[in-house]
């Protein structure tokens, strides 16, 4: 009795060993994206998983600028969805040396796309309680009245686009940040809690930003202003899983990610096959 009990015993080990052993090995794409794409891309990360049980998708949210940063010094990543061209494009050996002037090498052939368009917008704490109605009046209020407006770092593409807009206008960037008008975060979602928190009067942050923080746009940057505010995305050169990092970046042209991206106030970019 004790040796059929020992060997169903072994069986029962045996079976469990085999089970285990043909178990699928989750694949897992790294991908690096610009911290306005948080609450996009998360719930993007169920939808696909549902879908794609082989795949585990692991994001980092940061400001454009660190995470090419971190690509740069070696951090693994399958995926980079930049915030503008720029950060992309110090990334990418296809692009001349005034763009690429390190002539980094990191943007895997045919990968690179225009994914997504964002719009740049002027943000105030709730009841908007210096009354800022348009980024004329901001501009005239940041020269002469005591008004504190938030942006991001000069890495931070959100940054990049607003000292363009301040351009524009004329005004002295380094200036105003002497005067105490202008403070700073080191992404996004920094100026956005600051606007949010009322530690600041303003705030330049993207649409999608403010519509997922319950912020009423004031006003909307125009393409004179700063350029058009284009998302980026491309495969790394060096990612081991680039057959399920290219199968990712499809999924995002695809219906139920767009509808994802358009709930929250982007417009996805289409492709000429498209």
């Amino acid at each position: 009795m004790k040796k059929i009990l020992v060997l169903i015993l072994c069986a029962a080990l045996m079976t469990a060993a085999c089970s285990a052993a043909t178990e699928e090995v989750k694949t897992e794409v790294v991908v690096f994206a610009a911290a306005s794409l948080t609450e996009a891309l998360t719930e993007i990360k169920t939808l696909y998983e549902e879908t794609h049980p082989e795949i585990t998708l692991v994001f980092n949210f940061d400001s454009s600028g660190t995470l090419k940063t971190q690509i740069q010094e070696g951090a693994l990543c399958d995926v980079f969805i930049s915030a503008a061209p720029k950060q992309m494009n110090q990334l990418d050996i296809s692009k001349d040396e005034e763009k690429n002037p390190d002539r980094l090498d990191y943007v895997l052939k045919d990968s690179r796309t225009d994914l997504l368009e964002n719009k740049v917008a002027l943000v105030a704490p709730a009841g908007n309680p210096k009354g800022i109605k348009s980024f004329d009046e901001l501009a005239q209020r940041l020269k002469n009245d005591g008004i504190l407006m938030a942006t991001g770092n000069s890495d931070v593409p959100v940054g990049q686009y607003t000292q363009k807009i301040l351009a524009y206008y004329g005004l002295n960037e380094e200036e105003l940040a002497k005067a105490g008008r202008i403070t700073y975060g080191s992404n996004v979602k920094e100026v956005t809690t600051q606007v949010t928190e009322a530690s600041v009067d303003c705030g330049v942050v993207y649409g999608t930003d403010a519509f997922s923080a319950g912020l009423d746009v004031i006003d909307t940057a125009t393409a004179e202003m700063c350029g058009q505010v284009i998302y980026p995305a491309a495969v790394m050169k060096n990612s081991t899983v680039q057959e399920a990092a290219r199968a990712f970046l499809d999924y995002l042209r695809e219906e139920e990610a767009v509808q994802v991206f358009e709930g929250i106030g982007f417009s996805a970019i289409k492709t000429e096959q498209e």
